[in-house]
């Protein structure tokens, strides 16, 4: 049944093959059983118990790996009888680097793949929006390989959540180095990104035991190269992530630095000029100490005219000290 599929719908069914992949109903399942050159991809994207349980019979699958009620959100990787397992964590963006999780489960056995979340993830809603025409080499892959093509995806979204990170470092880094910094009101965005990139690597890290798993030489039948290369080279984009991950957390403690080096230079600016008025007003002190001191001299007879010639003289020396600081770039 070749039919158009709201994106949004709760249950996805799309039959992929080399030539006329289609939408199915999911009335159409129990009677529709995949050949070796075909893929049935199952997407339950906030569907209900009832729908879920529906899918899990027509495909005689095990109550073990069923994805009802409060579903875990620590990564796991099982393998049954028929089919295997796979829980992980995406990435979702939100306002201010709230990056939250949610658990996506994808169930695979012969020749078909079924995807499991709550809330909608954005690369599974492109490719529920495209028409199955357009993603026909799909159906020649097998279970395991579209599974590595998911999880890559799956990965993609914290290499995209690490992107939006850089982005906040960038413009909080050009604000610290900007004429005139945010001072102390930088900590709090600092503490924001520390607690971002302390999460993300909170949320991949246990996934190891999914790609460690999948990268097994007992995990895909004997024979299957191809798959092997496949999750071996998914085990090494896990890595890469990691990686990255763990360099965003590098990140906000160079941003830390640059904030603290920033800080100390516009100490040193305010000491350098306290330094220079200190040291222009201690020289207009010695003069007007002297002049108070008790000794007779033709200067004092002056009078009302010498008090004046003796301010004029001090605020020239003052003046004269401000033009000098300047052009040593003391000031």
């Amino acid at each position: 049944m070749d039919t158009a599929v709201d994106p949004s719908a709760g249950v996805t069914i799309t039959l992929y093959r080399e030539q006329n992949s289609c939408f199915l109903d999911l009335s159409d399942l129990p009677n529709r059983v995949p050949g070796d050159r075909e893929l049935l991809w199952i997407d339950l994207c906030g569907a209900s118990d009832a729908e879920v349980a529906r899918v899990w019979g027509a495909l005689d699958l095990g109550e073990g790996s069923l994805p009802t009620g409060p579903i875990a959100t620590n990564p796991r990787l099982e393998k049954f009888a028929n089919h295997f397992m796979a829980r992980v964590v995406a990435v979702l963006p939100g306002a201010n680097l709230d990056f939250r999780g949610v658990v996506l489960t994808i169930v695979a056995g012969p020749n078909f793949v079924v995807t499991h979340h709550a809330e909608d993830i954005e690369f599974l809603a492109e490719m529920r929006a495209r028409e199955p025409e357009t993603d026909c080499d799909i159906g020649c892959l097998g279970e395991a390989s579209f599974v590595a093509a998911l999880l890559g995806w799956h990965l993609s979204t914290y290499f995209s959540a690490v992107g939006l990170f850089e982005v906040e470092i960038e413009r909080l880094e050009s604000r610290i180095l900007s004429d005139q910094p945010p001072g102390r009101s930088a900590l709090p965005q600092l503490c924001a990104l520390r607690g971002a990139a302390s999460r993300l690597r909170r949320m991949l890290a246990p996934h190891r035991v999914v790609f460690d798993g999948l990268s097994r030489p007992d995990f895909v039948p004997d024979g299957a190269e191809e798959v092997t290369r496949h999750l071996r080279d998914l085990d090494d984009r896990y890595e890469r992530a990691l990686d990255v991950v763990e360099n965003a957390r590098e990140l906000v403690v160079g941003s830390f630095q640059l904030f603290s080096t920033q800080t100390e230079l516009q100490t040193n600016e305010r000491m350098k000029l306290l330094t220079f008025v200190t040291v222009v007003t201690g020289l207009l002190a010695v003069i007007a100490g002297a002049l108070g001191m008790n000794f007779e001299a033709n200067f004092f007879s002056l009078k009302t005219e010498g008090f004046w010639i003796a301010v004029a003289v001090m605020v020239g020396l003052g003046l004269a000290s401000i033009l000098i600081g300047r052009r040593r770039k003391w000031l």
